[in-house]
């Protein structure tokens, strides 16, 4: 069996982070929100049993937001500590994003995986970022989040290159159903439909 390089690569660099993690060595995220205006949720992903309930997310969720939203992270990234949890977070619009890690995580290493999450959703919303195109696009952001952090883990940080891994899965019509998203689905059933019309 002969694997692409690529693929041997991969997988040797996520055994390597994997053991990373389990000896504590490796920065870890909590999670990543993505919220609006309000607070209320438009994509979020927890990566740490801090919050075991759906209601304890949505309340760690209101918490965050109410004690946020009425500072001025629009031009910059802002930092805070809630609850021994970091929160790096920044407004555009009506969409407000958050990574949160724990206390003895570098803020420095937060806020890159909030860059990146932004340069890709930006580069993904084609510079278009507000809460109707976030919606929309659903699909892409949560792909977004899977190519960024895996299990806690920080994969990728990198925008540009999150945002080309997303359209390289969006563009994928040979993949398994399973693999799919539900739009991508849609798309490729629609498309053999319509050969089997036109035979």
């Amino acid at each position: 069996m002969n694997l692409p390089f690529q693929t041997l690569l991969s997988s040797a660099k996520l055994c390597f982070l994997s053991d990373m993690a389990s000896q504590g060595l490796c920065p870890s995220i909590k999670n990543i929100l993505l919220l609006d205006s309000e607070g209320k949720r438009v994509a979020v992903k927890y990566y740490s049993d801090d919050w075991p309930t759906n209601h304890s997310k949505l309340a760690f969720e209101k918490f965050v937001f109410s004690k946020t939203f009425k500072t001025n992270a629009r031009t910059e990234a802002e930092v805070t500590l809630l609850e021994n949890n970091i929160i790096i977070y920044k407004f555009v619009q009506d969409l407000h994003f958050f990574v949160t890690g724990g206390d003895d995580e570098n803020e420095l290493i937060l806020a890159s995986v909030l860059q990146g999450f932004f340069d890709a959703v930006t580069l993904l919303l084609r510079s278009n970022v507000d809460k109707r195109e976030a919606l929309e696009n659903l699909d892409l952001i949560l792909l977004c989040l899977d190519e960024i952090v895996d299990g806690g883990m920080i994969l990728e940080t990198n925008g540009p290159l999150i945002a080309e891994k997303v359209t390289s899965h969006s563009l994928d019509a040979d993949a398994p159903l399973s693999e799919q998203t539900l739009t991508q689905a849609w798309a490729t059933a629609r498309e053999h439909l319509t050969r089997t019309l036109l035979k």
